[in-house]
C-alpha cells in the first residue's frame, strides 16, 4: 500500500509484531474510519519475538489471579483459537502435560492446579498410567496435569493473517522505516514525517528507548534474554504432546520443555541466556556499542547482587550452549527419546524482559504507561502472543481514558 506522508494520521503505531497488529485491529473495530499507519524497521511483520516464539497458545494457569497475565491468557487463548479456525490457519490441538520429577514438585503441580481453578482454566489430574496414555514417552512422578486447551500455531502465519486483515480495513504499513523521534505531534521515521494525533509504542526490544525521551518508563530498562530451541530430527512421533516441567514460579522462565509444533515436529527449549545487546542473535550481527555497555552494566549489577538468583540462572543457561547438556535436561521429562536423534539449533529469538533499575528485579507482568498523546507498551512478556487480543483491547481502553481525561475527542 502506498503511504501519503503529507496527510495526518489518527494513530501511528511503532512495531508490526503481534502487539502492534492486534492494537491496530482493535482500533479499526472501534473506530472504522480512523487513519492508522504501522511503522516497522524491518521488511516484514513479526521479524523479531512475535515470529520467533514457540507458537504455543498457553491456557493461563501459571499466573496469579491478580495479574494481567491471568486476566488475559485464558481469553486470549480462546480468541486466537477462534481466529485460527475462522481464517483457516493451522493448529495442533495436542494439549500440554506438566510433569513432576519428585515429591517436592508434586506441591508445584498442586499450586498450578489451584491457580488454574482460580483463573477458570481447565486442568485435569492424571496418574502416571493415564499420562502414559496421552504420551507414552512422558516421564512423571506419580501424577501429572493435562491442559486440553493448550494448542500450537504458526506465529508467522497468524501475524500475516493479521496484516492482511488490517490492510483490508485500511490500515497502512510502512516497512524499512526505523523510528527516530516524536515531537510537536509528528513522528519522524525512515527520513519521513508522519503527523498524528496519537503515538502507540509497541516496539518490543526498543520500547523503553522510545518511551524514555517522552518521559515514560524511566525507572525501567530492557534486559534481553536469548531463547534457542533444538529440533528433534529423528522423527515426529516420539513425542505426542507438549511436555513441560514444574516451573520455578519465582522467575518468568518455564524451563526446558518439549514443544510439539504446528506441523507435528518436536523441539526442546528454550534457553533464557542473558544477551549482550538487544538483537544479539548470532556473532556480532546488529552489535551496538552503546547497548552492549548499558546491558553489560546492568547484568554486572545483577551478577554482583545476585538479584532473583541471577548468577545461578546465567550459569545454568550458558551451559545450554553445550548440546549434550541441553539434551540431558530434556531427558528428565521423557523416556524413549534417542539422544542422538537431535539435529541443529533453530533460529534464536530475543525476549525483551523489563528490569526495574531501582529494585533490580525482573518485572513479570504487562506494563503500559502513557498520556493523552502517547502510550508505551513497556513490558509485553510471555505469554504476550497468547494474550495479544484481550491485551490490545486493554491498551485501547487505556488510550480512550487518557484522551478523554485530556479533553480530546475519542
Amino acid at each position: 500500500m502506498t503511504v501519503d506522508t503529507s496527510k495526518s494520521y489518527d494513530y501511528v503505531i511503532i512495531g508490526a509484531g503481534i502487539i502492534g497488529l492486534t492494537i491496530a485491529r482493535e482500533l479499526k473495530h472501534r473506530e472504522p474510519g480512523s487513519h492508522i499507519v504501522i511503522l516497522e524497521k524491518e521488511n516484514r511483520p513479526a521479524s523479531h519475538a512475535s515470529g520467533r516464539n514457540s507458537g504455543v497458545l498457553h491456557a493461563g494457569f501459571y499466573y496469579t489471579a491478580n495479574s494481567l497475565k491471568a486476566q488475559f491468557a485464558k481469553e486470549g487463548n480462546r480468541l486466537l483459537r477462534a481466529y485460527c479456525e475462522e481464517h483457516g490457519l493451522a493448529m495442533n490441538r495436542c494439549g500440554k502435560l506438566i510433569v513432576a520429577a519428585n515429591e517436592e514438585e508434586l506441591d508445584g503441580l498442586e499450586e498450578l492446579k489451584r491457580r488454574g481453578e482460580v483463573n477458570g482454566v481447565e486442568l485435569v489430574w492424571l496418574s502416571e498410567e493415564e499420562a502414559a496414555v496421552v504420551d507414552p514417552n512422558a516421564r512423571t512422578y506419580r501424577r501429572a496435569l493435562f491442559s486440553p486447551t493448550t494448542v500450537t500455531v504458526d506465529p508467522l502465519q497468524v501475524c500475516e493473517a493479521l496484516r492482511r486483515e488490517n490492510e483490508e480495513k485500511g490500515v497502512e504499513f510502512v516497512f524499512n522505516c526505523p523510528y527516530s523521534d516524536y515531537k510537536d505531534g509528528k513522528v519522524r521515521a525512515g527520513n519521513r514525517s508522519f503527523p498524528c494525533r496519537y503515538l502507540i509504542n509497541a516496539a518490543g526490544l526498543y520500547a523503553d528507548q522510545i518511551a524514555h525521551p517522552l518521559g515514560f518508563g524511566r525507572q525501567y530498562t530492557i534486559i534481553p534474554f536469548k531463547g534457542i530451541y533444538l529440533k528433534y530430527a529423528k522423527n515426529k512421533t516420539d513425542i505426542r504432546t507438549n511436555i513441560y516441567p514444574v516451573p520455578n514460579l519465582g522467575n518468568p522462565f518455564l524451563g526446558v520443555h518439549f514443544t510439539k509444533t504446528v506441523d507435528g515436529s518436536i523441539k526442546i527449549g528454550p534457553t533464557a541466556i542473558p544477551a549482550l545487546w538487544r538483537e544479539n542473535y548470532s556473532g556480532l550481527s546488529r552489535f551496538k556499542l552503546g547497548e552492549f555497555l548499558s546491558i553489560l552494566y546492568y547484568e554486572s549489577l545483577l551478577f554482583l547482587t545476585n538479584s532473583f538468583g541471577f548468577r545461578r540462572l546465567a550459569w545454568q543457561e550458558m551451559k545450554k550452549y553445550i548440546k549434550s547438556n541441553f539434551i540431558r535436561l530434556s531427558m528428565k521429562l521423557s523416556r524413549g527419546i534417542d539422544p542422538n536423534g537431535f539435529g541443529e539449533f533453530g533460529k534464536p529469538g530475543i525476549r525483551a524482559q523489563l528490569l526495574n533499575k531501582q529494585t533490580l528485579e525482573l518485572v513479570q507482568d504487562f506494563v503500559i504507561e502513557g498520556d493523552r498523546r502517547s502510550v508505551h507498551v513497556l513490558n509485553a512478556v510471555s505469554p504476550a502472543f497468547t494474550c495479544s487480543m484481550p491485551f490490545a483491547a486493554y491498551v485501547v481502553d487505556f488510550i480512550a481514558e487518557q484522551r478523554q481525561a485530556g479533553g480530546m475527542e475519542s
